[in-house]
């Protein structure tokens, strides 16, 4: 049997490259270090860790913990990897770096079926591949990517804004509008100009996020950080993301003196996005600032905004929930470059392209897991997502239909959480051929 490309020996394509072996396939995996090394990068390990430690809260009231609980049962390299190299952490998933990217290089490289390629893929290989290359994909494979799809398809800078999710929104303090009576798209709240005094104050002293040495913080004009404008005076914002021109407040028949919009980032409209908030302000910071904005005060934050370099794929409009190219069979797409954000959710989207890279190179159809799982709810958000302001995601409530009635916010996750590890167990006990090592679901107590 012919093949198959993996390109990039992150945890994209680490994963990826796993799930093509268990099923039998021959895997070829292309990574450039040593010999050509990232700045962020100090080994020639394959799945090193360059920035936290954590791959994410675990528990049933947390979304990462569900997306952990789904890799778990598929047999996740990573997991098992993660679990060997578990460090304390309270409710988190943490590893010590070191173990853990030295357990799945010494697996990984044990395979007979591996051929591991030590050089730079300056161009798309052929045949089935998966493109796993990570935030740093380097400038020959991208202009490959640039020259196959356009320019336009291919970002080269996370600048993202908040989202927070619609049920925590107090829709009684907001109204609906676009300026200058255009259809009303947007969720509008409106600041007195005591309110945008207080924000302002805040927003200019907030503590911001220290990047890595090798993080551009040369920004494009388009993509300044909001604080950066709350700190070039007073009025800034009043003439740009918080401009309250051409929005009447129809309970007051006036414009506001200052207004945060809110636009909706998926079909569903579980998640809302402050307009032109892109920040690079530390989490804490982000989420008292939001909370000091009229209809927000609760708000839960499923995304944080974000500014360092990346580079990733526009999804919506190149990539299918399979995370299969649109216009071209046999070549996928996982991890940053896909368009998700975390260590969890890049090998679990490895998985998914390494599960339907298999598939093609055994005649068959790709799928993809049902929507009320939390990986199944992240494919379709980045096949699915507004394309014209499309930014990474990571794994979220905001993803996964809710549930109808009234409960408690833990209860609804715990159910949320029952519902889709059923949902994705029921998925891969129907693959055919059979996952190996796929594990059973444990009954709830």
């Amino acid at each position: 049997m012919e093949r198959v490309n993996v390109v990039g020996g992150g945890l994209a394509g680490s994963e990826a490259a796993w799930t093509l072996l268990r099923l039998g396939i021959p895997v070829r995996l292309y990574e450039m270090r040593p010999k050509r090394m990232t700045p962020a990068h100090a080994t020639d390990r394959l799945a090193e860790i360059v920035c936290s430690n954590s791959l994410g809260g675990e528990g049933e009231t947390q979304a990462k913990g569900l997306l952990q609980a789904e890799m778990r049962l598929l047999g996740s390299l990573v997991m098992e990897a993660a679990e060997e190299a578990r460090v304390p952490a309270g409710g988190a998933l943490a590893v010590d770096r070191e173990l853990f990217s030295q357990g799945i290089t010494e697996r990984l490289l044990a395979h007979p079926l591996l051929e591991v390629v030590r050089e730079e893929a300056g161009e798309i290989p052929q045949g089935i591949t998966v493109l796993a290359t990570g935030p740093l994909t380097s400038e020959s494979l991208a202009e490959a990517l640039r020259g196959r799809f356009g320019d336009h398809f291919l970002a080269y800078y996370d600048a993202a804004s908040p989202i927070v999710l619609y049920e925590s929104i107090d829709l009684s303090k907001c109204f609906r509008a676009g300026r200058y009576g255009q259809s009303a798209d947007y969720l509008n709240c409106p600041l007195t100009e005591e309110e945008y005094r207080r924000f302002h104050e805040a927003l200019v002293s907030a503590e911001r996020h220290t990047p890595h040495e090798w993080e551009n913080l040369q920004f494009f004009e388009a993509c300044v950080p909001v604080e950066e404008l709350g700190r070039r005076g007073y009025q800034t914002l009043l003439y740009g993301p918080m401009k309250p021109v051409g929005l009447v407040d129809p309970r007051t028949g006036k414009e506001p003196f200052a207004v945060v919009q809110l636009r909706q980032e998926d079909k569903a409209g579980r998640m809302w996005s402050l307009v032109g908030f892109q920040t690079g302000l530390k989490w804490p910071e982000q989420r008292r600032l939001i909370q000091m904005i009229p209809g927000l005060e609760n708000a839960e934050i499923v995304r944080y905004g974000v500014m360092h370099r990346n580079t990733y794929l526009n999804a919506p409009r190149l990539l299918r929930e399979t995370l299969e190219f649109q216009e071209a069979e046999g070549l996928f797409a996982a991890g940053v470059l896909a368009g998700v954000e975390g260590y969890l959710e890049s090998a679990a989207t490895g998985f998914l392209a390494g599960l339907n890279a298999a598939r093609r190179a055994l005649g068959l159809e790709p799928t993809a897991p049902p929507e009320a799982s939390m990986l199944g709810g992240l494919v379709r958000f980045l096949a699915t997502a507004n394309p014209e302001n499309f930014q990474p995601m990571n794994a979220n409530w905001g993803l996964v239909p809710p549930l109808e009635g009234r409960m408690g916010k833990r209860e609804k996750r715990q159910a949320m959480y029952r519902r889709g590890l059923e949902a994705f167990a029921g998925w891969l006990s129907a693959l055919r051929p059979p996952l190996p090592g796929v594990r059973s679901l444990q009954p709830v107590p």
